[in-house]
C-alpha cells in the first residue's frame, strides 16, 4: 500500500468508526480519563496541521486558529488548551464543522504528500500511526462513556469476548536476550534503542487468563484479602469498594457485561478484560505465579498468540539504554510519561489493523483498566 493509500484508508477508518453514532454521542465524555469522538476526530487533524502542513507548507493558511487552543491534547510547548476534563463542554465547533476541518486539512495534505519528500513523509507515517492510537481510544472510550447510559446502546460488534485459543506453557531459558525495535519499518521512539538483557529462566503461559478463572479469584475472596495486593492496590479496592472487572455486573443472578454490542452474558472461556494493574498482579499472587516482565514477554512472544487484549507486565515504564527525546514539541509524544506508568505489551480488539508488533511499549497508570486490558501469568524456575 503506497503511503498516499495509507494516508486515506487510516483518515476513512476514523470516520468509519463513527458510523452508527447520533449527534449527541460525538460529544460524550464520561470520565477526565477518556475524550469525546469529536475530540478524537479533531485532535488527530490538528495533529497532522501543526506538526507537518504548519512547518512544511510555506503557504499554508490555518483554518481555524483558536482549533490550537480546543484540539491540542498535551504538547505544553504548543501553548494553552482545554482542560482535558472539560473536552465534552465543547458543543462547538458543531461535527460537520469537525469534517469540513478533516475533509481541509486531508486536502492539503495530500498536496503535500504528492511531493515524496523523505523527511515529510517521516512524519506523515507518524501522524497516521498516532491516529490509530486514537482509533483504539475512539473505540475504548466511547465504550466507558456509553456505558453510564441506561439504554445500553449497541453500536458496533469487535468481537470483545472470543473463545481463548488453549497454548501450552512457555519455557524461556537463561540467557542474554536483544530487545527493542529493529528494521527499516516505522516504531515510535520509546521502542529504541535496541539492547540486550539478561534474564533468568522463567516460564510464561501461552494462554491468557480467562473470565471464568478470574471468577475464581473472585468466589475465593480476591478482593476481600489484602494479602494478595500492592499496598496502593488495596487502597484503590478499598476506595473504590471494588469486586470484579469493569462492566461486570448481576441480572437475575447471572453475572454479564456490558460491550459495544450491548450487554451481553459472560463468556466464561473469553480472555478476561478491562482489569487493571493491581487487579492483574493481585490475581497472579493468588494464582502463586507473578507477571511477565516486557522482556520476557518480548523474548518469548513467537511462541504463544497475542493481540486480543493488552497484557500488564510487571515493569515500570522507563527508557532503553541510549533514548533521547526529540527536539521541538514531538519530543513531548513520549519521554515526558516514562514515571509512574507500566508498561503493557501486545494489542487488542480494538487495536487497528496494522499497529501493532512484538516491541509495541503500551503504557498506563496502575490503576486504569477502561483499555481491554488482561492477564497472562508467568512463573520463575
Amino acid at each position: 500500500m503506497s503511503i498516499e493509500e495509507q494516508f486515506n484508508h487510516v483518515r476513512n477508518h476514523s470516520l468509519f468508526l463513527c458510523r452508527n453514532l447520533i449527534t449527541e454521542d460525538f460529544s460524550l465524555q464520561a470520565s477526565e480519563e477518556v475524550s469525546p469522538p469529536k475530540w478524537h476526530l479533531a485532535h488527530t487533524t490538528w495533529f497532522f496541521e501543526q506538526f507537518i502542513l504548519v512547518p512544511n507548507q510555506p503557504d499554508y493558511v490555518v483554518k481555524h486558529p483558536q482549533f490550537n487552543f480546543l484540539f491540542n491534547s498535551y504538547y505544553n510547548s504548543l501553548g494553552n488548551r482545554t482542560a482535558r476534563n472539560q473536552r465534552g463542554l465543547m458543543t462547538r465547533p458543531s461535527v460537520d464543522e469537525v469534517m469540513e476541518y478533516r475533509n481541509y486539512v486531508d486536502n492539503e495534505m495530500r498536496s503535500l504528500i504528492s511531493k515524496k519528500e523523505t523527511a515529510i513523509l517521516e512524519l506523515v507515517r507518524l501522524g497516521l500511526n498516532h491516529e490509530q492510537q486514537h482509533q483504539e481510544l475512539l473505540i475504548t472510550d466511547l465504550k466507558f462513556s456509553l456505558w453510564h447510559n441506561p439504554l445500553e446502546p449497541k453500536i458496533m460488534d469487535i468481537g470483545e469476548y472470543l473463545d481463548i485459543q488453549e497454548a501450552p506453557w512457555v519455557e524461556l531459558k537463561e540467557g542474554i536476550y536483544e530487545i527493542g525495535h529493529e528494521g527499516s519499518g516505522f516504531c515510535f521512539d520509546n521502542e529504541l534503542n535496541r539492547h540486550k538483557v539478561y534474564l533468568n529462566a522463567c516460564k510464561i503461559s501461552g494462554t491468557l487468563v480467562s473470565n471464568g478463572e478470574y471468577l475464581d479469584f473472585m468466589n475465593a475472596g480476591g478482593y476481600e484479602n489484602p494479602i494478595f495486593w500492592h499496598d496502593e492496590g488495596w487502597a484503590w479496592v478499598k476506595n473504590q469498594a471494588q469486586k470484579s472487572p469493569l462492566y461486570w455486573g448481576k441480572q437475575d443472578d447471572r453475572w454479564t457485561y456490558y460491550t459495544l454490542d450491548g450487554r451481553q452474558v459472560i463468556n466464561w472461556e473469553a480472555p478476561v478484560a478491562h482489569v487493571n494493574f493491581y487487579e492483574a498482579a493481585a490475581f497472579a499472587n493468588w494464582k502463586g505465579m507473578r507477571l511477565p516482565t516486557e522482556f520476557e514477554w518480548e523474548a518469548a512472544h513467537k511462541e504463544f498468540s497475542w493481540g486480543s487484549r493488552w497484557e500488564w507486565t510487571n515493569s515500570a515504564y522507563l527508557p532503553y539504554p541510549g533514548f533521547k527525546i526529540a527536539p521541538g514539541a514531538l519530543g513531548e509524544y513520549n519521554g515526558k510519561f516514562m514515571v509512574n506508568q507500566m508498561v503493557l505489551r501486545g494489542a487488542s480488539v480494538a487495536t487497528s489493523e496494522g499497529h501493532s508488533r512484538p516491541t509495541y511499549r503500551n503504557f498506563f497508570h496502575p490503576h486504569l483498566r477502561w483499555q481491554f486490558m488482561g492477564i497472562r501469568l508467568a512463573k520463575s524456575i
